[in-house]
Formats: C-alpha cells, sequence, structure tokens
C-alpha cells in the first residue's frame, strides 16, 4: 500500500501403527566403554494415509552438554515437510535435528522434546541408528516395526479429511508452517493468521523522522491484542536494515535493527505472530506507475533489486532463524506487469530476477530471495506476494519458487480499487491457489473510511478458514489511506470498527 504524505514533512483410512523406542546414545569420552550417556525415545504419536506425526525427546544422562544435534535416517523413503522443538533438515533418507538456542543447554538429567510431520508410502518403519554430534549410538529395545497394513478396499475417508482427533493448539505465538494448504503449529494444529499491519518502520527512517511511525510501547501493542488480532506486520526498510550512509545514523543499521527485534518481542510477549515483511527498496524506475524516481528506497519499487535485496534477507533470516515464531514476507506489492510488454514476461521477471524489461536496475527474483533465507539455514515460514501490486496470484502456482523447506504460502493484497475485487475474481484465480498452499490476505482495506468491502473480503476468506489482515494500524486520515484507528490506544475509524468488531466475534 502506499502511503499519504506525512504531515510536516493429517488423516484417517489406513491403520495406525506407533512404533516406540528407547535409545541408548553412547558418551564419546576416550578411553575404557562408557556407560550410556541418554537415552532418546522416538515414537509414531499420529499417522494417517500418507502422513504421520513423530516425537522424539533426548534425555541427557552424561555431563551437561552446550548444544546436540540427532541424526538418524529413515530407511522407506520418509520425508519431513516440518518440525519443532529443533532446526530440522533432511537430505536424501538423512535427518537431523539440532538444538535452537533456547534449548542447546542440556543438563544431566534434563530433557528436550522435538517433534515433526512427514509423509510415507508403503510401510512406515522406525528409524534403528541413531548419532548424537556425528558419534554412532547404541540402541536399546529397537522393535522390528510391523508393516502397516494396506487396506483391501480404498479407504471410504478421503485423503484430505484431518486426523479424527486433531491436535490441539499451542498457546501464545504459535511456530508456524505449512501442512498442505494449511498453516499449522508445532503441534500440527490448523492456524488462521488474523490481525493488522503496523506501518512506520518502512518510511519514517528514510525520511529522516525516526523508526516508527507512533509508539510501538508495551502499550500500543496490547491495544492491537485487545483487539483479539493474533498477527501483525511489520513493514521494514532496506537501507535502514543494512545501515545505509544516506540514514541518518540515529535510525539505521544497530539501532534500527534492535528497534524491529524489540518490537519482534513486544507482539511475541502478548502472543501474537509478528511478520516481518520488506516494503521499500533500493533501485531506480522511473517507468509507469513509478512512485518515486529516486534510487534509495523511499517508495515501493517494482521488483526488489540484486544488489541489496538478497543481503537484507540474509541478514533478516540470520536475525530471526532461530525463532520460527516469526514470519518473513519476501517483498510488499510486486508490479513488474507495469514496466514488461507481457505477463509472461512479468511473472518470469518476477520469480528469476535478472534482466527484466522496463526495470533500469538488476533484479533479485522471488526464488533468490528464497535462496537466500534458505542459505542461512533459516527454516521460517515464507510468505511470497503475487504481481500487480499483489493483487494477482493467477499464474503463481506455474511460476511459484522452489523451496527446499516446504515453507512456502501465498500473499495476496486487495483494496476496493483493485483489479481483482470482486468475488468472481476471487473464486477464479484465489480459489485454485488456496487450495494448494496457504494463502494470506497480507493487506485488506478501503478507501471509503467505511468497511463494506473488507466485509465483504473477510466473508470469502472465513468460509474458507484462510487468513487476512488489515491495512493499518497508524493513525492517518482513513480516506487518503485506508487507517483502523484514530488513537494507539485502539479507538477505530469507521473503517477500523468493521475489523475489530469480525475479529473479536470470531473468538466469542
Amino acid at each position: 500500500m502506499r502511503h499519504p504524505p506525512r504531515p510536516s514533512a493429517l488423516l484417517a483410512g489406513a491403520a495406525l501403527t506407533m512404533a516406540s523406542s528407547a535409545l541408548a546414545l553412547m558418551g564419546t569420552a576416550s578411553g575404557a566403554a562408557a556407560a550410556p550417556s541418554c537415552t532418546v525415545e522416538y515414537s509414531v504419536t499420529n499417522q494417517w494415509a500418507g502422513g504421520f506425526q513423530g516425537a522424539v525427546t533426548v534425555t541427557n544422562g552424561g555431563t551437561a552438554l552446550d548444544g546436540w544435534s540427532l541424526g538418524f535416517s529413515f530407511a522407506a523413503g520418509q520425508v519431513v515437510g516440518q518440525g519443532w522443538g529443533g532446526a530440522w533438515s533432511q537430505s536424501g533418507a538423512a535427518v537431523t535435528v539440532r538444538n535452537e538456542s533456547w534449548n542447546g543447554s542440556l543438563g544431566t538429567g534434563a530433557k528436550a522434546a522435538a517433534g515433526f510431520l512427514a509423509s510415507w508410502t508403503g510401510t512406515n518403519p522406525a528409524p534403528t541408528a541413531f548419532t548424537l554430534n556425528g558419534t554412532p549410538c547404541a540402541t536399546v529395545g529397537v522393535p522390528t516395526p510391523s508393516p502397516t497394513p494396506t487396506p483391501t478396499t480404498p479407504p471410504t475417508t478421503p485423503p484430505t479429511t484431518p486426523p479424527t482427533t486433531p491436535p490441539a493448539p499451542v498457546t501464545g505465538a504459535p511456530e508456524l508452517g505449512v501442512s498442505q494448504n494449511r498453516f499449522v503449529d508445532q503441534n500440527g494444529a490448523p492456524r488462521r493468521l488474523l490481525g493488522v499491519n503496523r506501518s512506520g518502520g518502512e518510511f519514517a527512517c528514510v525520511q529522516g523522522h525516526g523508526i516508527w511511525d507512533g509508539p510501538v510501547d508495551d502499550a500500543s501493542i496490547r491495544a492491537i491484542a485487545g483487539w483479539k488480532a493474533n498477527t501483525v506486520r511489520i513493514p521494514l526498510n532496506e537501507e535502514c536494515w543494512l545501515g545505509h550512509e544516506n540514514i541518518k545514523p540515529e535510525y539505521r543499521g544497530a539501532a534500527y535493527v534492535n528497534a524491529v527485534k524489540d518490537l519482534v518481542n513486544r507482539v511475541l510477549a502478548h502472543g501474537m505472530t509478528p511478520v516481518v515483511e520488506l516494503h521499500w527498496t533500493y533501485g531506480q524506475y522511473t517507468g509507469n506507475s513509478a512512485g518515486c524516481a529516486d534510487v534509495h528506497a523511499s517508495c515501493q519499487k517494482p521488483m526488489p533489486n540484486a544488489r541489496y535485496t538478497p543481503e537484507f534477507w540474509t541478514s533478516v533470516a540470520q536475525t530471526f532463524k532461530h525463532d520460527r515464531r516469526v514470519v518473513f514476507d519476501l517483498f510488499n506489492e510486486p508490479y513488474p506487469d507495469r514496466a514488461t510488454p507481457t505477463a509472461a514476461q512479468a511473472w518470469a521477471c518476477w520469480r528469476d530476477g535478472g534482466t527484466c524489461p522496463g526495470i533500469g536496475y538488476e533484479v533479485a527474483g522471488m526464488q533468490d530471495l528464497v535462496d537466500a533465507v534458505r542459505a542461512t539455514g533459516a527454516t521460517n515460514l515464507v510468505l511470497v506476494p503475487g504481481i500487480a501490486y499483489a493483487n494477482d496470484l493467477s499464474q503463481w502456482l506455474r511460476y511459484r519458487p522452489t523451496d527446499p523447506a516446504g515453507q512456502l504460502a501465498a500473499a495476496w493484497h486487495v483494496y476496493n480499487f483493485n483489479t481483482c475485487a470482486t468475488e468472481t475474481c476471487w473464486n477464479d484465480t484465489l480459489a485454485p491457489v488456496a487450495a494448494d498452499v496457504p494463502l494470506l490476505a497480507g493487506e485488506i482495506g478501503e478507501n471509503t473510511c467505511q468497511h463494506a468491502f473488507i466485509d465483504r473480503v473477510m466473508k470469502w476468506f472465513d468460509d474458507r478458514d484462510l487468513s487476512y489482515l488489515g491495512w493499518t494500524w497508524n493513525t492517518w486520515n482513513c480516506n487518503s489511506g485506508p487507517a483502523l484507528i484514530s488513537s494507539y490506544d485502539g479507538t477505530p475509524t469507521a473503517f477500523g470498527i468493521g475489523l475489530r468488531d469480525h475479529l473479536r466475534a470470531l473468538t466469542s
């Protein structure tokens, strides 16, 4: 969204097979053979046709550990799609779970638990060999897993039906991930992201006014939570984060990064999900629909730039990769379609970047940004917006980036003045995307200072258990830029009252 001028400037079907093993992990001390230094319990806690939920619990029976890494292999082609309680990765059959920053210290007798969701075909045998920090571990009492029986007749329940006893959602801000076309928490329970945008971090610093627009103290974040919001989207500025010299020293680099981290922590403290999003970026564009002629990150550009944007996302991912409660939104509103002659060229530019027709700087595509995030080891949920100011998802499935972590979701924006602003368009272009991947409407709004349009948007999304965030939690004139509030104590505008009352009704 552009901004107003600133004043003064898983499934039933196959039979469930439970496998549990207690595994002794041998110590690495030299000399005589040591007694088992720890044990691991591996279990399949739920299983359905094509998928299962597993858990590992490590008990340290030796000296205190400062960092641990557990390795094992699946013998039948099982693939981990998502994990929690540790940093999960898989290469071929080999699975590794490493401690997070908050559970790396493991005292004598202490336990660390981690879980995962995975897919399977044919059979689902339990792992039979584990390593701890690279050292082979003896196994104790590992049962021979029984094969999962194949039904003689097809199951009557289709393979997209949730388990009959779904996992309970966690309290507070969840570690979010992707399961088929739903957002899920670390227990595998489906989640919806419902809340607001908190604009300011994208423009105040580059304009020299500060880091935020208005207060972001505990009281103001508590007011957002008072609307029963569970998500806050936080737009950011590329140059302010990276500390470029065109930004005032007090608003750039470490000062800016620390301010963002503080806001993220306050959002988390109130049980809400923070979505950190790249809004304004470097690169000179003076073509169709240009927001400004400035090379610096002082307006919305049609696409990210190859010079600085991968560096930005590398730094952001390094900052938050140990906390999967934080969500990454790659780029606010791409509009390469305003520069390129054809839609096919726009979508190719969107995904692949490089030299794009009509854009005078080297572009970083969505694949470049996903790669930058994943190269850090971050497995956080990543949101990828469409083209036409994120209002067009018509070719999103065809051109979507490849994510080795399998944690991508689609982001979409809609205002009453956009092209795709009718239920017919939503049925035609959004519904197919939402059937395949999780979908978040990262910005919804209207320029009427009323809420009739977003009422329609929310109903369409509610009917499909989808997610949306209102633009914006700022005290602007709601006729010039959709503003939800007239005061940071949460007093709504005539527009904001529609979102506030709707969110409260959903949780009542």
